[in-house]
Formats: structure tokens, sequence, C-alpha cells
């Protein structure tokens, strides 16, 4: 597969992309929707809906920063070819399914960063990485959740304080409403955050292909085919990880939903605008325990909390060495 591909094999490998995007949405559809679904401001097949839409009108407000980072800023793009780039997708694939099945919200984008680490490093040995990039997104690694966490916290804390004198039904109204643009403020940063870790896989591909004019960049008609594929994932839903976002970890009320998705919106779009390729399901977990808290430690089931950052741990180590495994093997058929 180091050799120019041809037109079917480039088109199906920008296919597998996709699928993995598409994976993505719904994988990480709970991210968006869990809050939501949680307080019972909207139906589960309302929310989706809901989310799908902001996923994918998320290009009009973001750039390709991300895109960046993953396309040339994990890997060097110059060592990338349909080996390392398929490779990548396999063991990142792999892992969201088993995660999903398993109802484990692990992270999609440090399983495609895995994969890239892994094939990328199979074919050219550590010289291949590009460190500056790794270590920014093993940093978004621990701090996404733990800003969430605190975020979330001391947002809940300033609404309570600010809220304390108001009638306990009219301030369950006010906040149902406003969760609806909380939500969808999570949902157009889910977008604009994950989307663009499958634009930056297919830009490199298509550089490594020399169609992008020697200059490595992000074609418009990529952006659109990356957020309308996440944006139908996230329509497909995720059901089992809404569980265990939603109720699971702690029981959510509609402040405790604001607070969870304005938290989780500011540290994505924060990201998003600094280039770091930030989990999304880092970042709602870390805002939801952290919104639990606020009401007191107990509320958090810190057992359930804890399984889930284990998974966090070996979600890189484990999509690398499956993603290792196949170059592995498509070079013995090369």
């Amino acid at each position: 597969m180091d050799a120019a591909l041809s037109f079917p094999l480039l088109v199906a490998l920008i296919g597998v992309a996709l699928l993995f995007d598409f994976l993505n949405g719904l994988h990480d559809a709970a991210n968006s929707i869990a809050s939501i679904v949680s307080t019972r401001v909207l139906r589960p097949q309302y929310a989706v809906v809901w989310a799908a839409f902001f996923n994918f009108i998320a290009f009009l407000v973001f750039g390709t920063h991300v895109a960046q980072t993953i396309g040339k800023g994990i890997v060097d793009a110059n060592i990338i070819n349909a080996s390392v780039i398929f490779a990548a997708l396999v063991g990142a694939i792999f892992w969201n399914v088993v995660t999903w099945v398993l109802g484990i919200p692990s992270s999609s984008s440090h399983a495609l960063i895995g994969g890239l680490l892994g094939a990328g490093i199979t074919k050219s040995g550590l010289g291949a990485v590009v460190w500056s990039g790794v270590i920014k997104t093993t940093l978004g690694i621990f701090l996404a959740p733990i800003l969430g966490l605190l975020v979330a916290l001391f947002l809940m804390l300033a609404i309570s304080w600010l809220f304390r004198r108001v009638a306990a039904n009219k301030a369950d109204k006010i906040f149902r409403r406003t969760q609806l643009f909380t939500a969808a403020l999570y949902s157009l940063g889910h977008g604009g955050n994950d989307a663009q870790k499958t634009m930056g896989i297919i830009a490199v591909l298509l550089y490594s292909q020399g169609m992008l004019g020697g200059k490595f960049h992000v074609p418009f008609w990529v952006i659109l085919a990356c957020q309308a594929a996440m944006g139908l994932g996230t329509l497909m839903g995720g059901w089992r990880i809404v569980h265990t976002m939603g109720s699971k970890i702690t029981r959510l009320s509609p402040p405790q939903g604001v607070c969870a998705e304005l938290g989780g919106s500011i540290m994505l779009f924060s990201a998003t605008a600094l280039g770091i390729p930030v989990s999304t399901t880092h970042t709602i977990t870390g805002s939801i325990m952290g919104v639990g808290a606020a009401r007191r430690a107990s509320a958090v089931r810190w057992g359930l909390a804890g399984n889930i950052v284990i998974a966090w741990l070996i979600t890189l180590p484990a999509a690398a060495i499956v993603a290792a495994l196949v170059y592995g093997a498509t070079r013995l058929f090369a």
C-alpha cells in the first residue's frame, strides 16, 4: 500500500475514515445528550436530533486547528501512507466498538491518536512521533476531566447561591429552558472538536497521495463529509453509554445539567481554539462528577468513575497495539 492508491481504494479508505467518524458520533452521542435526557428536559429521540443538528453546523463556528494537529502534529505527515491510515483507523474503530458494546464511555479521540502512534511507530520508529503534539494531547487526557470537574463545581456553587431565594418550581422552569441552550452549546463544541479529528485523517491521506498541491490543508468537501457523518452517528444514538453518563455516575437535576453542559462547553470551545484534540467524553464526565460533588461527595459513584478512568488510561495503548498489528499484517500482504 506504499505506492499511489487507485481511485477505488482511495475512496474505500476515505469511507473507512467516515465510518470511524460515524461511530464516533454514535459512541459519543451520550456526551451531548446524557444530561438533557437524564433531567427529562427532552425525550431521547428529540435530544439526539437536537444534538445532531448542532454537531453538523459546528464547521460554521470553528476553524480546523484540531484537524491540523491530528494531520501533522501527532506523527510526521511525511511518513504517513495508506497503510498507516488504515491501521490507525482499524485500531480506533476496534476499541470504539468494544467500549460501546460494554457501555464504557472511553475516548474516541485518544483511540484514534493511539492508532496513529501505533501504526506510525511500527513503520518508522519513535523518530516519526511529533512529541510536541503528543505531549499537548496527553496533557489534555489528564487536564480535561479535572478542569471540567472544577469549572462545573464552581458554576454549581455559584448558581446555588444566586438562586437561593428563588422558588423551586420557578427555578426548575428556568433551568429546563436554559438547558436547551447549554445542550446546544455542548453539541456544538463536540462537533467542532471531534469531527476535526477525522478531517485531519482524511486530509493527511490526501496529502500522502499528492492531492493537496504539496501543502497540507483541509478541503471544504472533507469538512462537510465529516460533519455529516458525525451528525448521522449522533442521530443513531448511544443508549448504553447514555445510561452510564446520565444516571449511573450521579443523578442530575436541571440546574446540574446546565452547569455540567456549560462547564464542558467552556472546556471544548477553549481546547478547539487552541487546536488541542481533547476527549469530549473526559470533559463531560468530569463536569458531571463536579456538579454531583457540589451537592455532596457521596452523590458521585466514585467506584464507577474509577472504572471509567481505567478505561481512559488503557484506550491509547490498546488502540496502538491493534493498529501496530494491523500495520504489520498489511506489510505481509503488500
